[in-house]
């Protein structure tokens, strides 16, 4: 999975049983189509927990960090159609990073994927995004594995929470956030118990407060995909 583009939207949340079939296809039919649409958007990608039976990860990767803060996608967020008003509320627990790309490397889009949220100790930021970016560019060789990522939370300055978060009530935020993705979910578990584990990246300098979550593909659109429909 290479991320197309300088900057990204991470996104972890659950969804209930109950409410996920019509989830899926407000998300997948509604959802994605409209965010593809929004100039500077280039993929958005939806992956299941393995481990968390409500749980969800979405990534849209955008062309520039300044899309972020742009007309097209403010307007979004602040004019949610009746589905979205509808759909918000049952995203719970939602932790939503607006981030720059620090370090990307690999192709392609595979169907395993670990996040992890982390963040680094005072005064070792800079030793923990060398020792990542070093990290990461050589996983993408190893077999069973195609893309490793660093993402850095920049969240913009704006004057007040849109439409859509006051709807779902205020959302959390990570910091630094490692995505690493393969086709062979064996192989990335392997490596976030070894290389990416939560002692090995503390010894690199990250705190000890880091979240892992693994997750299979759902669903990925780019704006090529809705223009084709």
């Amino acid at each position: 999975m290479s991320l197309l583009g300088k900057a990204a939207v991470a996104m972890w949340w659950s969804v209930r049983a109950e409410q996920r079939a019509e989830f899926g296809d407000w998300h997948s039919h509604e959802h994605f189509p409209e965010r593809m649409s929004i100039p500077g958007f280039r993929r958005g990608s939806r992956w299941t927990s393995t481990t968390d039976s409500e749980g969800f990860f979405v990534l849209y990767e955008l062309e520039q960090y300044e899309v972020l803060t742009s007309k097209g996608y403010l307007d979004r967020l602040n004019a949610p159609t009746p589905w979205s008003t509808k759909m918000m509320p049952h995203h719970l627990g939602m932790v939503r990073s607006q981030c720059r790309v620090a370090a990307s490397f690999g192709g392609g889009v595979a169907t395993a994927l670990a996040t992890i949220r982390l963040s680094p100790e005072a005064g070792r930021e800079a030793e923990l995004q060398t020792h990542l970016a070093g990290t990461l560019g050589t996983l993408t060789q190893k077999p069973g594995l195609t893309g490793a990522h660093l993402l850095l939370t920049d969240t913009p300055k704006t004057n007040a929470p849109t439409t859509e978060q006051q709807i779902r009530g205020k959302d959390g935020a990570a910091d630094w956030i490692v995505l690493l993705s393969g086709y062979d979910a064996d192989v990335v578990e392997g490596v976030i118990a070894g290389q990416l584990s939560t002692s090995s990246l503390h010894a690199a300098g990250a705190s000890y407060a880091s979240t892992i979550g693994r997750y299979r593909l759902a669903f990925t659109m780019t704006p090529q995909d809705v223009a084709a429909v």
